[in-house]
């Protein structure tokens, strides 16, 4: 099923909570920032390991903070540059909405759709006990699907537009896997940034 929202909207899932506003930054301000982390920000393409074999990971990404602890997932350790004055203005704006202060940011460049991010949760040992995940997207559309790990009749296709606000909250991380699928479509760049808090 496919999910589509012209307003704020919390959507039912089972065994999880999320919230989501196609229109949380308007086009002009999405368009605005969308153009200063392309060019500003220090991307990077890692290699990661999966069963044994070594890929270049299909898009780039970058992390920024307001301390220096790392984060780590599927082998790699990704150490922060500090927040610059954009992603502060976004991460505040961000922090009104959740009622929440997020300590970090892993930031995704989707070049095309060819470039994904596999099935995965955000459960790594240091976002806490029941992580909540804030992601911003600037750019292109992109599919985001869900799926529950035990019921598999639970599951959720959802676009995640520019300038559009996704919450994941609660038990979400535990119980559901989310992706950001291939495409064969002729797409243009996106821009992803997942606030969260570090431990």
């Amino acid at each position: 099923m496919l999910f589509e929202s012209t307003k704020p909207v919390n959507i039912p899932l089972k065994d999880g909570s999320i919230f989501y506003d196609p229109c949380f930054f308007d086009n002009k301000e999405a368009d605005h920032y969308f153009e200063v982390l392309r060019n500003d920000i220090k991307w990077q393409q890692d290699d990661i390991k999966i069963f044994g074999k070594t890929y270049a990971q299909p898009r780039l990404t970058a992390l920024y903070a307001n301390n220096d602890k790392p984060y780590r997932y599927s082998n790699l350790t990704l150490h922060p540059t500090k927040f610059s004055t954009e992603l502060l203005e976004i991460k505040s704006k961000v922090e009104k909405c959740a009622l929440l202060g997020f300590t970090s940011c892993l930031l995704n460049l989707y070049r095309d759709g060819q470039d994904s991010n596999g099935w995965h949760a955000d459960n790594e040992k240091e976002l806490g006990k029941d992580p909540v995940i804030a992601s911003v997207s600037f750019g292109a559309d992109r599919l985001f699907h869900m799926k529950h790990r035990q019921d598999k009749s639970h599951k959720l296709k959802l676009k995640l537009a520019n300038g559009s606000l996704l919450i994941m909250r609660g038990s979400t991380q535990h119980h559901w896997l989310h992706q950001i699928p291939k495409t064969k479509k002729k797409i243009g760049e996106r821009i992803n940034l997942t606030f969260r808090i570090i431990k």
